[in-house]
Protein backbone atom coordinates (compact mmCIF):
# COMPACT_ATOMS: atom_id res chain seq x y z
CA UNK A 1 0.00 0.00 0.00
CA UNK A 2 1.22 3.45 -0.76
CA UNK A 3 0.65 6.54 0.94
CA UNK A 4 0.55 10.21 1.36
CA UNK A 5 -0.17 11.11 4.94
CA UNK A 6 -1.98 13.84 5.03
CA UNK A 7 -1.93 16.75 7.73
CA UNK A 8 -5.50 15.54 9.30
CA UNK A 9 -4.13 13.89 12.66
CA UNK A 10 -7.68 11.75 12.43
CA UNK A 11 -6.62 10.23 9.01
CA UNK A 12 -3.15 8.94 10.65
CA UNK A 13 -4.33 7.58 13.54
CA UNK A 14 -7.22 5.85 11.47
CA UNK A 15 -4.69 4.39 8.66
CA UNK A 16 -2.57 2.74 12.03
CA UNK A 17 -5.82 1.36 13.82
CA UNK A 18 -7.07 -0.27 10.40
CA UNK A 19 -3.02 -1.02 9.60
CA UNK A 20 -2.46 -2.91 13.06
CA UNK A 21 -6.14 -4.49 12.62
CA UNK A 22 -4.73 -6.03 9.23
CA UNK A 23 -1.30 -7.16 10.88
CA UNK A 24 -3.48 -9.06 13.34
CA UNK A 25 -5.69 -10.76 11.40
CA UNK A 26 -2.70 -11.48 8.82
CA UNK A 27 -0.01 -12.13 11.04
CA UNK A 28 2.65 -11.39 8.93
CA UNK A 29 6.59 -11.78 9.60
CA UNK A 30 6.76 -8.49 9.85
CA UNK A 31 5.85 -4.65 8.87
CA UNK A 32 8.19 -2.61 6.74
CA UNK A 33 7.68 0.97 6.02
CA UNK A 34 9.51 3.57 3.64
CA UNK A 35 9.50 7.36 4.43
CA UNK A 36 10.60 9.44 1.26
CA UNK A 37 11.07 13.38 2.82
CA UNK A 38 11.58 15.89 0.94
CA UNK A 39 12.11 19.74 1.80
CA UNK A 40 14.46 18.86 5.14
CA UNK A 41 16.22 20.93 7.18
CA UNK A 42 19.92 20.77 5.74
CA UNK A 43 21.32 21.40 9.04
CA UNK A 44 20.03 18.42 10.56
CA UNK A 45 20.64 15.55 7.13
CA UNK A 46 23.89 17.07 6.89
CA UNK A 47 25.41 16.59 10.62
CA UNK A 48 26.14 12.66 11.74
CA UNK A 49 25.05 13.97 15.48
CA UNK A 50 21.53 14.73 14.72
CA UNK A 51 21.49 11.47 12.63
CA UNK A 52 22.70 9.64 15.63
CA UNK A 53 20.27 11.46 18.03
CA UNK A 54 17.66 10.47 14.89
CA UNK A 55 18.12 6.71 15.19
CA UNK A 56 18.09 6.75 19.10
CA UNK A 57 14.69 9.11 19.81
CA UNK A 58 13.42 7.04 16.30
CA UNK A 59 13.96 3.39 18.18
CA UNK A 60 12.82 5.28 21.62
CA UNK A 61 9.40 6.47 20.01
CA UNK A 62 8.56 3.07 18.16
CA UNK A 63 9.77 1.21 21.12
CA UNK A 64 12.14 -1.06 19.79
CA UNK A 65 15.86 -1.97 21.59
CA UNK A 66 18.49 -0.83 19.59
CA UNK A 67 20.79 -3.74 18.91
CA UNK A 68 24.60 -2.39 18.89
CA UNK A 69 25.76 0.95 17.64
CA UNK A 70 24.83 2.95 15.05
CA UNK A 71 26.37 3.19 11.87
CA UNK A 72 26.41 6.94 9.81
CA UNK A 73 28.69 7.19 6.98
CA UNK A 74 29.53 10.06 4.34
CA UNK A 75 30.30 8.68 0.85
CA UNK A 76 29.02 9.62 -2.79
CA UNK A 77 31.33 11.16 -5.74
CA UNK A 78 28.05 11.83 -7.58
CA UNK A 79 26.86 15.01 -5.86
CA UNK A 80 23.04 13.94 -6.67
CA UNK A 81 23.38 11.29 -3.79
CA UNK A 82 26.28 12.61 -1.38
CA UNK A 83 25.19 12.49 1.56
CA UNK A 84 25.44 10.76 5.60
CA UNK A 85 23.87 7.17 5.18
CA UNK A 86 22.78 5.46 8.51
CA UNK A 87 22.03 1.78 9.69
CA UNK A 88 20.60 0.84 13.12
CA UNK A 89 20.22 -2.68 14.17
CA UNK A 90 17.33 -3.55 16.00
CA UNK A 91 16.66 -6.36 18.10
CA UNK A 92 13.75 -6.94 15.90
CA UNK A 93 15.12 -6.50 12.74
CA UNK A 94 16.72 -2.82 11.17
CA UNK A 95 16.50 0.70 10.68
CA UNK A 96 17.87 2.54 8.15
CA UNK A 97 18.01 5.88 6.04
CA UNK A 98 19.90 7.45 3.46
CA UNK A 99 20.06 12.01 3.09
CA UNK A 100 21.13 13.14 -0.34
CA UNK A 101 22.17 16.55 0.89
CA UNK A 102 21.80 18.44 -2.83
CA UNK A 103 18.08 17.63 -2.45
CA UNK A 104 17.36 18.35 0.83
CA UNK A 105 15.78 14.92 1.13
CA UNK A 106 15.89 12.02 3.14
CA UNK A 107 14.72 8.22 2.69
CA UNK A 108 14.43 6.19 5.45
CA UNK A 109 13.00 2.47 6.09
CA UNK A 110 11.85 0.74 8.77
CA UNK A 111 11.35 -2.85 9.02
CA UNK A 112 10.39 -4.86 12.44
CA UNK A 113 8.59 -8.49 13.01
CA UNK A 114 6.94 -6.71 15.86
CA UNK A 115 4.02 -3.79 15.02
CA UNK A 116 4.51 -0.12 15.30
CA UNK A 117 2.41 2.63 14.24
CA UNK A 118 3.73 3.19 10.33
CA UNK A 119 1.72 7.10 10.31
CA UNK A 120 2.57 8.18 13.37
CA UNK A 121 6.19 7.11 13.05
CA UNK A 122 6.50 8.73 10.04
CA UNK A 123 4.86 12.41 11.19
CA UNK A 124 7.76 11.63 13.92
CA UNK A 125 10.24 11.23 11.19
CA UNK A 126 9.02 14.20 8.99
CA UNK A 127 9.09 16.26 12.21
CA UNK A 128 12.11 15.40 13.29
CA UNK A 129 13.89 16.28 10.24
CA UNK A 130 11.63 19.43 9.38
CA UNK A 131 10.57 17.92 6.30
CA UNK A 132 8.20 19.95 3.94
CA UNK A 133 6.90 16.93 1.43
CA UNK A 134 6.50 13.39 2.32
CA UNK A 135 5.21 10.31 1.14
CA UNK A 136 5.04 6.64 2.43
CA UNK A 137 4.65 3.12 1.54
CA UNK A 138 3.96 0.13 4.32
CA UNK A 139 4.00 -3.43 3.00
CA UNK A 140 3.37 -6.08 5.33
CA UNK A 141 6.62 -8.99 5.05
CA UNK A 142 5.40 -12.44 4.33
Amino acid sequence: MKHLLKSDESHAMANDASILEHFQQVHPWGISTAIDLKQCDPSLIRREEKIRQFADELCAFINMKKFGDCVVIHFGQDPRIAGFSMTQLIETSLVSGHFANEANAAYIDIFSCIYYPPYATARFVQTFFGAEDMRLSVTFRI
